[in-house]
């Protein structure tokens, strides 16, 4: 039996093998990003802004979830569902039980993510993120609810291109400094 040779032209063009290792986070750099996802999602918007407003906590949480599993995990994301449940006014645990199916999908395939550059993981963030809205919207509507309209399903999509730039924003401080030494 021939050994499967591994092209290295086609891992080189994937960009497989030059993907930079991250440093940890730090407690307080994880807590400061949820905590502003968190204030951004509690800002009062009115019309088509709220329409495209994607949920900045679930975003960041995804982050942490693919990026740094060890920093965000279930209890985090029930936590921080309840405080948007309270906040919103909603079923209580209705985001908090969202939250919590997509770290466990975010855990489940962030190995898979992690091989992809940020623009190829965006339309599976994209899938996640819409995941978690139609599980708010049968659960508000198992609340004998009204449909909101298809109009709510716009913020995954306004989540899809946000992923990129908030990505690489909360990558900044986790990247390796260079060596001075280094030739």
């Amino acid at each position: 039996m021939n050994p499967k040779i591994i092209d290295e032209e086609k891992l080189r063009s994937n960009n497989y093998l030059g993907q930079d290792i991250l440093a940890p986070a730090k407690n307080w750099h994880v807590f400061l990003s949820l905590t502003i996802a968190l204030i951004l999602n509690f800002l009062p918007l009115q019309g088509n802004f709220l329409i495209l407003r994607p949920d900045f906590v679930a975003i960041t949480m995804l982050f942490w979830c693919v990026n740094q599993p060890q920093r965000v995990g279930m209890s985090i994301a029930f936590c921080l569902g309840l405080m948007m449940d309270v906040n919103n006014a909603n079923i209580l645990g209705q985001h908090a039980l969202a939250y919590c199916v997509i770290v466990y999908f975010a855990l489940i395939l962030r190995r898979r993510l992690r091989m992809f550059s940020l623009l190829q993981q965006a339309p599976q963030i994209g899938f996640i993120l819409l995941i978690m809205q139609i599980i708010i919207v049968l659960i508000a509507l198992l609340s004998d609810s009204n449909f909101p309209g298809w109009h709510f399903f716009l913020a995954s999509v306004t989540g899809v291109f946000l992923w990129a730039p908030l990505s690489f924003i909360l990558c900044i401080p986790l990247r390796p400094k260079p060596d001075p030494d280094a030739l």
